[in-house]
């Protein structure tokens, strides 16, 4: 995927709205992607899995491979 403000990081980004992680699993980012959908999951019984949900939107959107 190319980097910040591509296309593939909108669709990412856009993945990341409807589940958490997916994202991230499209920019081959395994680990990240298990720990946001993990966390999004457990913090929902505490209301609090939107924060997480957000984070991986934002996180998606904003990957930059070069670093």
């Amino acid at each position: 995927m190319a980097g910040q403000g591509s296309g593939g990081n909108v669709l990412a980004a856009l993945c990341s709205f409807f589940i958490p992680g997916l994202g991230q699993l499209l920019q081959g980012r395994l680990l990240m992607a298990v720990l946001q959908f993990v966390l999004a999951g457990v913090l929902w019984f505490f209301l609090l899995g939107w924060l997480i949900h957000l984070w991986s939107i934002i996180d998606a959107a904003r990957f930059n491979p070069a670093n």
